[in-house]
């Protein structure tokens, strides 16, 4: 990557160069303290482990706002009146910002990278113009493109959902900006295109036909994975489950229930799930466990990194901090054999409070030296401990003779119970949750 990229004579991030590799006795907030890009782990660096993207709507849209707030950020890039130079503006802002950072990958919802228009139309000529500019971008940079999605939420007009809406007019909007999202993610080389239900559900059973809503949004799906196929995109299309916000009652609820929304609809060879943290805890999970649901699925497609804060019951964003969390996500994650064509989007924000330029660099420096870190434990944990071993130990009874049998679909319930009255006496062993609990301590 180039050094200290920016368009013209502007540089937005005055007086940041590239963000460098110092060690952990740094005390300099604009150094990794454990992130080391060509790092050998295990036969593969760092970077192609952890394949680290940034997003554009929180780290250059959001400004602070909240439920009970409006802005208290402002940002240099945001100055232009007129809303596509103010686009541009953002795009170089954000080009700088990744150079300097040093990912490999970036984000984006249509309307982050490009404003909507007065029509259809004029909406898609203005995504068209934008992509073509990032095109320019990415090509001078090489940074790539982790994924593109539309963002079928925040508009009035899909107050009741986007594919799910009860109005057909609305469904018709959805899948012209998919379309168009779609368009720009296979001109950029996306790796994967997402579906972010945002209001992909419902608020009481009294007006809501779940059912048709359901089959809806199955079809909707199936017609973008068509059209996305006929245009060249070879990657994955993601689905992102989220429990809450804004729908009191969301269709895509934990990891598990898109899981079995697609493969009863017969969509699981082309979709895949891409896990938010925070979105796991609200669903009353662990972030590892999405994670390993998935990958028993065979269906983990990315991640978005971040977390939620316990005493805050909605959707905080985060920036990830969590060693102990992020070690067993690694584990888990490496038990997969990585991430393929997935990666570790940071979807998280700086705090309302955080109004300096630098912060959106601290922040991201501190969620990639969390899973550097934590990527480093678990390879060890699994190079050096016998973690692994006794977990396999633990089910040996099904690895011969009966349990063997029984795993193969060679025994009935008859006979299951006929060798439990003559001779199989179950045996009280201990699950030993301290002992692993404290290898995790033990590596950290």
């Amino acid at each position: 990557m180039p050094n200290h990229y920016f368009v013209g004579d502007h540089e937005y991030f005055p007086g940041i160069g590239n963000i460098p590799y110092e060690g952990r006795e740094s005390d300099n907030p604009l150094a990794f303290k454990f992130y080391q890009r060509d790092r050998l782990v295990g036969g593969k660096t760092m970077q192609q482990h952890l394949r680290f993207a940034v997003c554009y709507w929180h780290t250059f849209c959001a400004k602070g706002s909240d439920a009970f707030g409006t802005d208290s950020q402002t940002f240099p890039w945001d100055t232009p009146k007129n809303p596509m130079m103010a686009a541009r503006a953002r795009m170089d802002a954000a080009f700088e910002f990744f150079t300097k950072l040093g990912v490999p990958y970036y984000c984006f919802h249509d309307r982050d990278m490009a404003p909507e228009g007065a029509f259809v139309a004029e909406s898609e000529r203005n995504l068209a113009t934008m992509a073509a500019f990032a095109k320019e971008r990415q090509d001078e940079t090489g940074m790539k493109l982790l994924w593109g999605t539309a963002n079928v939420f925040g508009h009035p007009r899909y107050m009741n959902g986007a594919a799910t809406n009860p109005d057909f007019a609305v469904v018709t909007h959805a899948a012209a900006q998919v379309k168009a999202a779609l368009d720009a993610t296979v001109l950029l080389g996306g790796e994967n295109y997402v579906f972010w239900g945002g209001r992909e559900g419902y608020s009481t059973l009294l007006n809501t036909d779940t059912r048709r809503e359901l089959d809806h949004m199955a079809h909707f799906l199936e017609l973008a994975r068509d059209y996305g196929r006929s245009i060249g995109f070879k990657g994955h299309f993601l689905i992102e489950p989220k429990p809450m916000e804004p729908s009191k009652h969301q269709y895509d609820f934990d990891a598990q229930t898109v899981i079995g929304f697609l493969r009863h609809y017969g969509l699981a060879g082309d979709f895949k799930l891409n896990v938010e943290a925070n979105h796991a805890t609200l669903a009353g999970h662990s972030f590892s466990h999405e994670l390993q649901m998935c990958t028993d699925a065979g269906l983990l497609g990315s991640i978005d990194a971040n977390r939620g804060d316990p005493q805050n019951g909605w959707d905080t964003d985060q920036f990830p901090t969590d060693i102990y969390d992020a070690v067993h996500a690694m584990l888990v994650v490496l038990a997969d054999g990585g991430l393929k064509s997935g990666g570790f989007n940071f979807d998280a924000r700086v705090r309302r409070e955080s109004v300096d330029l630098d912060d959106i660099f601290i922040g991201h420096i501190g969620g990639m030296d969390t899973f550097a870190r934590a990527l480093d434990v678990a390879y060890r944990i699994r190079e050096n401990s016998d973690l692994g071993e006794r977990k396999l130990r633990r089910y040996s009874s099904f690895d011969s003779g009966d349990g063997a049998r029984f795993e193969q679909g060679e025994m009935n319930l008859a006979s299951l119970r006929d060798l439990a009255a003559s001779e199989h006496k179950p045996v009280r062993a201990s699950g030993k949750q301290e002992w692993y609990e404290n290898v995790i301590n033990q590596y950290l």
